[in-house]
């Protein structure tokens, strides 16, 4: 590794040894790095100090900043952590807020310090909170003051945060107020390629958050990968979307991906379906990033929106139903771009846009990537075998701390969690994670397969399929559906569904079992947690 410009170590000290690491892959020309950079000033200062500075960077229902506005805004946040707040490179600082023009100007601003940022989502409570200060010991916050509550409980048990500033109030002492009389330039700590520029928390999908950790070329690394090859972002386009900028998949798809292209982000804090399609059609964005629970709900309410400018659209966060894809096409005539990543990964990692899209697969691995579908003893599986999936490209996963890196890194490769085929044109089928794959009677059945059976009935809006023991077959299949509003959940309905999928797919997948829910459990990006239904006596 390079010399670090961390004073504080705690980062680097704790990565994982490098004998766990992934083996990294830098085929690209654009993937050649440089050994200092610091991740902001190539996507945020090179704009704004360019022809794009008066351009718009950033809109939202009542506000425009310019990439200059914000360059000015981020460089006067980033005196403040240093000057007044006694931040040094390499300090932990956990930020907290709904999507934002102030949560991009201090995410920036503390990349400029040479700090580490720690994102968190919004909902997170308390004890949450504590977990995430401990395990990255944090020593600063920037947060919304309308979480205030939350953080300041998690704050007197975490002796660690010394210093927290608020934003969003125009009260003394604010964010905004203490960095109102700062210079708007500021000298980017030179950061090494491979200083720690992020630690990432999962979204829980498992139910045990891990800290994963990117350094500054790897958020350059995503930048050119996904959105140059499979994107096609322009300078031009105006991005909208809903996953919160504390996941990866929007700090990428929302902040990182439009700005490094030189285009605008429309922030907007919370969506539902009406409001995001209330966005697309006023602002008239031509580029959409969100995931497939969302898309099945935007396609049955587009009728009557102008979604006409959307020229492309990109889902992530867990398997898109073929059923969803077509249904969004047939609303809006825009094909969806699939793509699988992670918060090891960084960003997605498999995807196919244009004449390449094959419904039904995720895509092939993306420039940049190498994928392959790899048996239990780690050899690459025939074609149409299911096994575990496996990727090494320019990022890879780093735990912080954390055992369980043995279990994601095996022989060079990323151990994504995933069960996929590929077919023989190197295109991947997801299957299921492959702690959901249900074995029942010795059948191998894959729970999303089912899901998307379920889903073309007229009467499905969501469900979910897990296994369920069962004395005689070891397992079921089980299924939660929610019913759509004013038909009855009943033993009728359970009934229909399962002759509908009995139809549609082997009959011996058929859910033996459906349990009807008002809602299903799911992480803020959508991905659906199964793992709170497969426990005996869970309850949607």
């Amino acid at each position: 590794m390079h010399p670090t410009a961390h004073v504080d170590g705690f980062a680097r000290d704790h990565l994982p040894p490098p004998a766990q690491w992934p083996e990294f892959l830098f085929e690209l020309p654009e993937l050649q790095f440089p050994e200092r950079l610091n991740c902001a000033g190539l996507i945020l200062d090179r704009q704004a100090l360019g022809v794009h500075g008066s351009r718009p960077a950033i809109v939202t229902p009542g506000e425009t900043w310019t990439y200059r506005e914000l360059l000015s805004q981020a460089n006067r946040i980033a005196h403040l952590l240093v000057e007044d707040m006694g931040l040094v490179p390499g300090n932990r600082v956990l930020l907290r807020s709904p999507n934002n023009p102030m949560l991009a100007a201090c995410w920036f601003a503390t990349l400029k310090a040479g700090a580490v940022p720690v994102p968190t989502l919004p909902m997170l409570r308390a004890t949450e909170l504590v977990q995430v200060l401990r395990k990255a010991q944090i020593s600063h916050a920037l947060c919304d003051s309308r979480l205030r509550e939350e953080l300041e409980a998690a704050r007197s048990q975490s002796p660690m945060l010394r210093c927290v500033g608020y934003f969003g109030d125009a009260a003394a002492g604010s964010v905004e107020c203490a960095a109102r009389g700062k210079p708007v330039a500021f000298d980017n700590v030179n950061t090494a390629a491979d200083d720690v520029a992020l630690i990432a928390f999962t979204s829980g999908t498992t139910g045990v958050p891990k800290g994963t950790m990117h350094f500054h070329r790897d958020v350059i690394a995503t930048c050119e990968c996904f959105p140059r090859h499979i994107v096609g972002l322009r300078s031009g386009d105006l991005v909208a979307g809903s996953p919160s900028i504390a996941f990866t998949y929007g700090l990428g798809g929302l902040l990182h991906f439009p700005l490094y292209a030189g285009a605008a982000t429309f922030l907007v804090e919370q969506h539902t379906a009406e409001t995001l399609l209330e966005t697309l059609s006023r602002s008239r964005a031509n580029v959409l990033f969100t995931g497939p629970t969302l898309y099945h709900a935007l396609a049955e309410h587009a009728a009557g929106y102008e979604l006409g400018a959307l020229r492309t659209c990109i889902s992530a966060g867990e398997a898109l139903p073929v059923p969803t894809r077509q249904a969004w096409e047939r609303a809006t005539g825009v094909q969806i771009i699939d793509g699988i990543g992670s918060s090891e990964m960084l960003y997605i990692f498999i995807s196919a846009a244009g004449k390449d899209i094959r419904p039904g697969a995720t895509g092939k691995a993306i420039p940049g990537y190498r994928a392959a579908v790899l048996d239990q003893d780690g050899e690459p599986c025939a074609p149409g075998v299911i096994g575990r999936l496996a990727v090494k490209g320019p990022t890879g996963c780093r735990y912080l701390a954390d055992e369980r890196q043995k279990e994601y890194v095996a022989n060079g490769w990323n151990l994504t969690g995933d069960a996929y085929l590929a077919d023989g044109d190197g295109y991947y089928y997801y299957q299921s994670r492959t702690d959901d794959m249900i074995i029942s009677a010795g059948y191998n059945i894959a729970g999303p397969e089912i899901e998307s059976a379920l889903l073309l009935h007229p009467d499905v809006v969501d469900c979910a399929a897990v296994g369920w023991p069962d004395e005689k077959r070891g397992a079921i299949v089980k299924a939660y559906v929610v019913a759509r509003k004013g038909r009855a959940a009943d033993a009728a309905l359970a009934k229909e569904l399962q002759d509908f999928v009995k139809q549609r797919i082997a009959p011996y997948k058929y859910p033996r079992a459906i349990e009807f829910a008002s809602s299903l459990p799911r992480t803020e990006t959508g991905k659906l947690q199964r793992y709170l239904l497969r426990a005996p006596g869970a309850t949607a």
